[in-house]
């Protein structure tokens, strides 16, 4: 299945598709409960550029042009991405996307987090017989889980950037919990980092409807439902990958 082009290209759309619609979605929830905070106009211009590219991914023929169209999109999000930031504004400043190094607290912790993230997903894929080192949009590449970082695209938004914004706006952290290396590199000190982690604990136990199931499940269920329903397209019990749409 992943060797076959026009096959792997429309799981790989799905996977997207999720990731997309979710990120519209966060942009969404942030206009609806705090505009009179924000630039109510970039991040309403940000959510229009998402559905467009929602409609892209439709009638995208080519893995290539998939990738472009998510790394236009994502650089669209991020680019408003510090509008969802409401306080300590000042220090929680994000400028884009840093990986290796992070170079700021909100990379720091998006990137400890998505790598969590990660390791549950291939986790839940192992779990249910499927390889997580083969993927439809990441590339094979030795010792890369591509089927885990394909899983994961549609949950980054809602899983991960949501947690780390409320950390943030709740004030779970705050400059005292990060330390910055002579190289460069943000890191969360060792007792940020426990706490986050109870956090991140906490908030898997809480419930929500799954979208397409329509059952109340755990947050920290989703990885492994997704991975069992893809688990079950790939064996032809269902006739597409139904991705995870936050409501």
């Amino acid at each position: 299945l992943s060797d076959d082009a026009n096959r792997s290209l429309s799981v790989a759309q799905n996977f997207i598709t999720g990731k997309l619609y979710n990120s519209k979605r966060v942009l969404e929830r942030l206009l609806r409960d705090h505009s009179l905070r924000i630039n109510e106009a970039a991040v309403k211009d940000a959510s229009n550029s998402l559905r467009d590219s929602l409609c892209c991914i439709k009638n995208c023929n080519s893995a290539d042009k998939l990738r472009g169209i998510e790394g236009d999109a994502a650089s669209v999000y991020f680019g408003v991405f510090n509008e969802l930031v409401l306080r300590d504004k000042e220090f929680f400043l994000f400028k884009g996307r840093t990986r290796r190094p992070p170079k700021d607290a909100i990379n720091a912790m998006l990137s400890l987090f998505y790598t969590v993230l990660a390791n549950d997903c291939a986790a839940a894929l192992e779990g249910v017989g499927l390889d997580p080192y083969v993927g439809f949009l990441h590339t094979d590449r030795p010792g890369r889980a591509s089927l885990a970082l394909d899983l994961m695209e549609e949950l980054r938004s809602v899983c991960v950037d949501r947690f780390v914004l409320t950390a943030i706006n709740n004030r779970v952290v705050d400059s005292s919990c990060f330390i910055v290396l002579e190289t460069g590199e943000c890191r969360l000190s060792g007792e940020a980092r426990k706490n986050l982690f109870s956090m991140w604990q906490d908030r898997k136990r809480k419930t929500i409807v799954h979208p397409f199931l329509e059952e109340k499940i755990p947050w920290g269920l989703i990885p492994h439902v997704q991975a069992l329903l893809l688990s079950r397209f790939v064996r032809g019990e269902l006739d597409g990958y139904p991705p995870f749409l936050w409501k």
